[in-house]
């Protein structure tokens, strides 16, 4: 194999290679820059167990907060979860997760950051 061909193996099994075991929570949010006013999917991937009950998806610049929560049934839940923030204004965003326990209890959290560009004028 070429070195050339082996960096580019390497680099799409760390590119897209499964998430490790013992990540509970992988979080992303398309597109990772838009223009505003836009529309946010956040997709969150949670690891299956008996203690998740709820997971909240926060979208935070300072100038807008937006929040969402979504109950979860512990081991038969999606692994997969969506939530969707329209009109979202021009700003630098942190995107965070926090998968919770049955008490309330935070299990795991991970944040995203993302670009809403400002339009011209028009």
């Amino acid at each position: 194999m070429t070195r050339n061909a082996a960096f580019w193996v390497l680099l799409s099994l760390s590119t897209f290679g499964p998430a490790r075991a013992e990540e509970r929570l992988a979080l992303r949010v398309s597109p990772r820059v838009a223009f505003a006013p836009a529309n946010l999917i956040v997709r969150a991937t949670i690891a299956a167990d008996k203690e998740n009950r709820a997971i909240e998806i926060i979208a935070d610049s300072g100038d807008f907060y937006r929040s969402s929560e979504i109950q979860l049934d512990g081991e038969q839940a999606p692994k997969t979860t969506y939530s969707e923030f329209r009109s979202v204004p021009s700003g630098a965003y942190t995107v965070r997760a926090v998968l919770k326990g049955s008490r309330g209890q935070e299990l795991a959290t991970t944040e995203v950051q993302f670009q809403v560009v400002a339009t011209g004028a028009r």
